[in-house]
């Protein structure tokens, strides 16, 4: 079975960075992965897409420019590196795979999600 693990998660100050890790165990599968957010009262919301070979990527326009999502096969982990954040950033953000395709669309396997609380 398939298991996603967040990590990274805080509580920062705005114009602060941090970086988002997901693992991924279980498989050996390389996973199309995917971060989505979901603040309180709000829709889940897609973040940023990476392709399984890593050559494709996507974003949510109103991360373009300040997050990089990334990831490292050889050890199954996602990477999402969130700078210049505001407090509109704050929310529980999950890591998601999917065994076809990658960017926006539906995903096959999710984590359990990690706090980010953006300060002013």
């Amino acid at each position: 079975q398939v298991r996603l693990v967040e990590s990274g998660g805080g509580a920062v100050q705005a114009g602060d960075s941090l970086r988002l890790s997901c693992t991924a165990s279980g498989s050996t599968f390389r996973f199309g992965m995917g971060w989505f957010r979901q603040a309180p009262g709000k829709e889940r919301e897609y973040v940023a897409g990476i392709s399984r070979g890593v050559s494709g990527t996507d974003y949510a326009d109103f991360v373009r420019g300040r997050f990089t999502i990334s990831k490292d096969n050889a050890k199954n982990t996602a990477f999402l590196q969130m700078n210049s954040l505001t407090p509109e950033d704050t929310a529980v953000y999950y890591c998601a795979a999917r065994r076809t395709g990658w960017g926006r669309g539906a995903y096959d396997y999710w984590g359990q999600g990690t706090q980010v609380t953006v300060s002013s």
